[in-house]
């Protein structure tokens, strides 16, 4: 269960639709994704697998940090972990949430990673509700995630992050609050940022409390596919 996002995903309510690095809606039309000299390859995750991606990783176990502080939530529904939450989160994992720059401990090029409890819940729930889960109505579907909140798009973009992933099936919490306002666009279109749904960070969670430390180094090696808007995130931590 591992995937990495990348554009095109538009910005609604512009004319016409901005794409990351500027491609427009007018500049596409249904025939761009066939193969020929006339297809738009300008976004795609084939620029990524030419290099891969290799950082450093750091990791919020907001889900830990809940059950720990008599926070319950269902991952299956929507809970918003909000900034003040990453805070709190990060403190008892004795991390500052602040850019290096700042005298935190965010460095510029680190990838984000959110143990929301997805993926934790999924294990517990037996096949029957794990297909009840799955075939939910679009319009019925609620998922733990992070808060869409101006306070949390400011940190992500102050800090540089080279990507955010998270366990939960969105990385934000489902559904948004306001119509339109989702993160996603921000991050994909506006910043070219990747990001990663359906991690399963369980392993990495338990081997970070272990050790005490909640930074290490990942690498993600995604599908060479060109023009692909997604992909397996093939990633590993080493720690």
């Amino acid at each position: 269960m591992e995937y990495v996002h990348t554009t095109p995903t538009p910005i609604p309510k512009q004319t016409p639709y901005i794409y990351y690095t500027i491609l427009t809606k007018k500049q596409t039309t249904s025939t761009d994704i066939e193969p020929g000299p006339n297809s738009t390859t300008k976004c795609g995750i084939h620029h990524w697998a030419t290099h891969g991606i290799a950082t450093r990783a750091l990791l919020l176990d907001y889900r830990h940090y809940a059950k720990t502080h008599n926070i319950s939530y269902d991952p299956y529904t929507r809970h918003p972990i909000t900034m003040s939450s990453l805070h709190a989160c990060a403190k008892t994992q004795g991390l500052d949430l602040r850019p290096a720059s700042q005298g935190g401990d965010v460095r510029v090029g680190d990838i984000l990673l959110i143990r929301s409890g997805f993926v934790e819940r999924y294990n517990e729930l037996s096949p029957a509700e794990r297909q009840a889960g799955a075939t939910r109505a679009h319009e019925d579907l609620t998922w733990a995630g992070v808060n869409q909140e101006e306070e949390i798009l400011d940190w992500l973009h102050d800090c540089y992050f080279a990507g955010v992933a998270g366990d939960s099936p969105t990385f934000e919490a489902w559904p948004p609050e306001k119509e339109g306002g989702f993160i996603h666009q921000n991050i994909l279109a506006l910043w070219g940022m990747p990001l990663g749904e359906m991690w399963d960070l369980e392993g990495v969670a338990r081997r970070c409390r272990e050790l005490g430390r909640w930074t290490f180094f990942l690498t993600s090696a995604p599908a060479n596919v060109v023009g692909g808007v997604g992909s397996h995130a093939n990633a590993t931590a080493i720690l």
